[in-house]
């Protein structure tokens, strides 16, 4: 089976490093050196990782036989793809390949079908999980535990707690600070409330809102 596993992005200085979009969470072991990788184009490749680093967050591949940087940047936007076994699986009971998430059924805890599993969207700060709805509409849901708090794949199944506003935006709950903020103000105002108390009230919920943040 062939999964991708990297996005080769610009050169990066004049010995022909890239830096790479990585698309696996195993980066180690597809993308370490010795892996060779096809590519999509495919007239492209093989190409395979001599050395790699991680430089202010970013993971830079050098590949065999590529010395520049004009060369490297001929690279720019070709996607790495390897070669997995189907049966092959992570040694994390709580990780999954996308091949093992795709085109399972995505239901709420009561069973009601939210769609198809099409796509596992790898970010720097999270995955999402594309789902297609039986409208042909798509959502994104993110891959956490709080909301996806079950993968079932003898099921064929994943479970999700979406939040209010998450599947149907008109379930969202919408809070105007702006609003309470009135509230407050009209409701200190009627009790007599002095400026000095008044101040020290905005101080704290200003304290709190960038505590949070």
């Amino acid at each position: 089976m062939q999964l991708v596993v990297g996005k080769i992005g610009r050169a990066h200085g004049i010995r022909g490093d890239v830096s790479v979009e990585v698309r696996t969470d195993e980066p180690e072991l597809r993308l370490g050196p010795g892996a060779v990788l096809l590519t999509d184009p495919a007239g492209i490749g093989p190409l395979t990782v001599e050395s790699g680093k991680v430089h202010s967050g970013r993971l830079l591949l050098r590949f065999a036989g590529v010395k520049d940087r004009t060369a490297a940047e001929a690279l720019r936007g070709t996607f790495l793809i390897a070669e997995v076994d189907p049966e092959e699986t992570p040694d994390d009971p709580d990780e999954y390949y996308d091949h093992q998430l795709i085109g399972l059924d995505v239901v709420l805890t009561d069973g009601t079908l939210i769609g198809e599993l099409t796509e596992v969207v790898h970010l720097p700060y999270q995955d999402l999980l594309t789902v297609l709805r039986p409208d042909g509409t798509e959502v994104l849901i993110p891959f956490v535990e709080q909301i996806v708090p079950v993968i079932d794949l003898d099921e064929q199944r994943a479970v999700i707690t979406p939040p209010p506003g998450l599947i149907d935006p008109a379930d969202a709950v919408v809070v105007s600070s702006r609003e309470d903020a009135g509230d407050a103000d009209d409701a200190g105002d009627a009790e007599g409330v002095g400026d000095e108390a008044d101040a020290e009230g905005a101080g704290e919920s200003e304290g709190s809102t960038g505590g949070a943040a």
